[in-house]
């Protein structure tokens, strides 16, 4: 396997953790979904500026034809515009958080997903969900499409590169594909890889799937996360990323992190590179030498690996190929320098070789 090279080309911060962020289609923009609001960071010149708040943490940003829209723990989606920074509308989609958001390729819907995890009996099982978990919401209007079930916490949502269809993974490991056109349930599989039940500290389910992407044609899913431990806490389970046929009649899982190339620790973050021949997946490092990986998409093989020395919580491709972005959060300082906090959030871009 022909191995590729990751090299550095710009850094720098920005002042609060990033958790989620999206590109411009010309690569010179990114939008970041931070825990003290959104901002809007220019690549080349390393500045950015804050342009909106949610009422809780910024946790996914997406740029939607001439406008920004985001989601928040608030459970709002809202509508920016990226050169006023005037809020255009905003829906409140959620009771509870909204983990993830993803705006579909041809641009005509919104997913968000939700969900708190609650026990629901004497096993720790998730109690069933109090508002749907799942919502599709028109791109334009922000007019909820489909409200579609599933058990919570869903962590991860992601539409095919067509539109069509629109997944979504929980904790438990359970994986649902929709038509997002009828709101149709057309496929449905578990995998328990990704789970974790705690016997030492800590009686409960920790967890779950935390990145989803189609593959280019539709007919895979990939599957990101943390295998299981015996204590949850210890945050020492497999990085962990799986490949499933979800198109077969009985979904399938086809390959998975090969034995050898995985150290331990949360991955939070899959993209899959415009060529299709590769995807990369990035998280946390607990032990290990990389927390941020490129694998070739058909055999699996690893090809190259970083070790950021942050939490890595977006991971993002240029339209050429050339570029990868990283974002993310080193730690969370406790003292102040001065008036205000050390500078958190984490923003690299790579040459890729």
């Amino acid at each position: 396997m022909e191995q590729s090279s990751l090299n550095r080309v710009n850094h720098f911060k920005l002042p609060m953790g990033i958790l989620g962020a999206s590109l411009s289609d010309d690569g010179t923009t990114l939008v970041a979904a931070c825990m003290d609001g959104i901002y809007l960071a220019n690549l080349a010149e390393k500045t950015a500026q804050r342009i909106g708040q949610h009422r809780s943490y910024a946790s996914s940003a997406a740029f939607l034809r001439d406008q920004i829209v985001t989601a928040g723990y608030d459970g709002v989606v809202q509508w920016l515009d990226p050169t006023t920074h005037e809020q255009k509308r905003q829906v409140q989609l959620h009771e509870f958080w909204s983990w993830d958001m993803a705006v579909a390729p041809d641009q005509s819907m919104i997913a968000s997903v939700t969900g708190q995890y609650l026990a629901g009996g004497y096993k720790y099982e998730p109690l069933p969900e109090r508002e749907p978990s799942v919502r599709l919401v028109a791109a334009e209007s922000g007019e909820v499409q489909h409200s579609l079930p599933h058990v919570p916490s869903v962590q991860a949502v992601a539409f095919s590169a067509d539109s069509q269809f629109v997944a979504a993974g929980n904790l438990m490991g359970e994986v649902r594909v929709w038509n997002s056109r009828t709101g149709e349930l057309a496929a449905n599989f578990t995998t328990s890889d990704f789970t974790s039940w705690g016997i030492i500290k800590s009686h409960c389910y920790l967890g779950g799937i935390f990145a989803i992407r189609f593959s280019p044609d539709g007919k895979e899913l990939l599957l990101a996360g943390m295998g299981p431990m015996r204590d949850p806490m210890a945050g020492n389970g497999k990085q962990l990323w799986q490949k499933w046929a979800w198109t077969e009649e009985t979904p399938r899982k086809v390959d998975e992190t090969h034995d050898g190339e995985a150290g331990e620790g949360l991955m939070e973050t899959l993209a899959i590179h415009p060529d299709g021949q590769s995807f990369v997946m990035g998280g946390r490092l607990r032990g290990g030498d990389w927390n941020v990986a490129l694998f070739d998409l058909a055999s699996g093989n690893r090809k190259a690996i970083l070790k950021t020395g942050y939490r890595v919580t977006e991971a993002l491709f240029t339209a050429d190929g050339k570029q990868l972005i990283l974002t993310g959060t080193q730690g969370q300082p406790s003292r102040k320098e001065g008036d205000r906090f050390p500078d958190f959030g984490r923003i690299e871009v790579y040459e890729i070789g």
